[in-house]
């Protein structure tokens, strides 16, 4: 099935921001986290960058594989605001196509291809020297629909219960409220 924008998805251009505080990959309470900034695009697709630190290399002056992978599973995961719809990750492959030298920012594009049932399929690329420079990642993956209650079943109970405590969480939790 072709997927669809939810009509009250974020407007394109906006900033998405982080889904969590704590999140390695977008929230800002990580000190050496990816900080990823996301922003919605046309359709059901986004933009997203983040600056390689050297706390992110695995062999010296690169970025460590594992974390473009998360870069990609982040900005991937940051499609589901654009359907309204909560999703954890299935499947992620990752080609790596060449290496990210520390101090680089990775432009990251990524968009929903397909909707079958609860299964979400999206596609990414990470490139470097800007939205049209060489591509260095890439990735296909498959998301799957869950409840809510997926995260109160598995998370641990503090962090469980401080996101309920964080009015921005609450917020953003209450935006999918509206979608049965």
């Amino acid at each position: 099935m072709t997927p669809v924008r939810h009509p009250d998805a974020p407007a394109p251009g906006e900033l998405l921001g982080a889904h969590y505080e704590q999140c390695f990959g977008c929230g800002g309470g990580q000190p050496h986290g990816l900080h990823l900034e996301a922003r919605a695009g046309e359709g059901v697709s986004l933009t997203a960058e983040f600056t390689v630190q050297p706390a992110h290399q695995g062999a010296p002056g690169l970025a460590h594989g594992g974390v473009l992978a998360t870069a990609l599973d982040e900005t991937l995961g940051s499609l589901n605001w654009l359907l309204r719809t909560i999703a954890v990750t299935g499947r992620l492959e990752t080609d790596f196509v060449r290496p990210v030298p520390v101090g680089t920012t990775l432009h990251l594009q990524a968009e929903v291809t397909a909707v079958a049932g609860r299964k979400i399929y999206c596609t990414a690329t990470g490139r470097i020297g800007g939205p049209d420079g060489p591509v260095a990642v890439r990735a296909d993956a498959l998301f799957v629909e869950v409840k809510v209650d997926h995260f109160i079943d598995h998370g641990r109970p503090e962090e469980i219960q401080a996101a309920m405590e964080d009015p921005d969480q609450v917020r953003r939790a209450r935006a999918f409220e509206v979608n049965p």
